[in-house]
C-alpha cells in the first residue's frame, strides 16, 4: 500500500511538471520560430516527444517510489526541486523565450542530475536505480537536438 501511494504522489508531481512546461511553452513546437530554425535529421516525429516524455516521468516515478523509501527526505527533497525546476524551466526558457544557448545549459544540468540519480543512487538501490536510465537516455538525445539547434542556428 505504501509503495503504491508514494508512486502515485510522484506520478502525479511528474506529469504535473509536464503539463506546467508544455503551458509555460506556449505554441512553442508549432510555432513560427521554431518551424524556422535548422533542427536535427535526427529528431524525432512530434507526437514521439509527448510518448516520450510521458513514458520516462512513469519510470521516474518508479525510481523516485524506491528512493523515496531509501534516502533521508531533506536530501531527496533538495535533489528532486532541483529536477523540477530544470525539467518545467526548459520549456519556458527554450521555447517561449528562444534562449537557445540558455535552454543548452539548462539541459545540460538536468542530464548531470539525472545521471547524478543514476550513479550516486547505485548501492543503496542496486538495480532498481536503472528505472532512472530512460530519462538520462531521453536527455542525451533531447541534448543533442538541443546543441544542434545552437550550433546551426
Amino acid at each position: 500500500m505504501r509503495f503504491s501511494f508514494t508512486f502515485l504522489v510522484f506520478l502525479f508531481l511528474n506529469l504535473g511538471a509536464l503539463l506546467v512546461g508544455m503551458f509555460l511553452m506556449n505554441n512553442g513546437p508549432t510555432s513560427q520560430w521554431y518551424s524556422s530554425l535548422v533542427r536535427a535529421p535526427w529528431e524525432p516525429a512530434g507526437w514521439v516527444f509527448g510518448a516520450a516524455w510521458t513514458s520516462v516521468m512513469v519510470f521516474f516515478s518508479v525510481f523516485m517510489t524506491f528512493l523515496y523509501q531509501n534516502i533521508k527526505l531533506q536530501k531527496l527533497i533538495a535533489l528532486y526541486i532541483l529536477h523540477l525546476v530544470l525539467n518545467i524551466s526548459w520549456n519556458y526558457i527554450f521555447m517561449n523565450k528562444h534562449m537557445i544557448l540558455f535552454g543548452l545549459f539548462n539541459i545540460i544540468l538536468l542530464s548531470i542530475l539525472m545521471f547524478y540519480f543514476f550513479i550516486a543512487f547505485k548501492e543503496l538501490l542496486k538495480n532498481m536505480r536503472f528505472f532512472v536510465l530512460p530519462y538520462c537516455a531521453w536527455l542525451i538525445l533531447a541534448t543533442s537536438l538541443n546543441l544542434y539547434i545552437a550550433i546551426f542556428n
